[in-house]
């Protein structure tokens, strides 16, 4: 009976290493220290979802019938799924980024300069607009 591989310590809780691997033909063995891949590690439900997904070949609505789940259930579990493999620091990280250089953001700003310089605002006040963001 094949079990599936535990990845994280039942004791402390922090992630284990494959140390040894058996081939199924002969008695060859391999120890060491050896990683397995960012699916493999992702917990029974979120597999699940991950091959429903992939077998609606990404379409929602296909997912929310074959799971009985809502739209915004499909977007939270895939959500989900993307930061548990590592990406979800970065998709966290571009919108900032992005909504600071924005064009509607430099136009907001270079109002407020505009505001100032024709008096209509403080530059106490034009600090305080700057420092919002929308």
């Amino acid at each position: 009976m094949a079990y599936k591989i535990p990845h994280r310590c039942p004791v402390c809780d922090h992630e284990m290493k494959i140390s040894k691997l058996a081939c199924t033909f002969c008695p060859t063995k391999i120890e060491g220290e050896f990683s397995s891949c960012k699916f493999c590690r992702l917990p029974s439900e979120q597999l699940v979802f991950v091959e429903s997904f992939i077998r609606c070949r990404g379409n929602i609505k296909e997912v929310e019938k074959e799971l009985g789940i809502s739209y915004p259930t499909v977007r939270s579990r895939l959500d989900s799924v993307i930061e548990a493999l590592g990406y979800g620091a970065e998709k966290e990280k571009e919108p900032e980024a992005n909504k600071e250089n924005s064009p509607e953001e430099r136009i907001r700003r270079r109002e407020i300069l505009e505001a100032l310089e024709r008096g209509e605002i403080s530059a106490q006040g034009a600090a305080q607009q700057m420092r919002k963001r929308t």
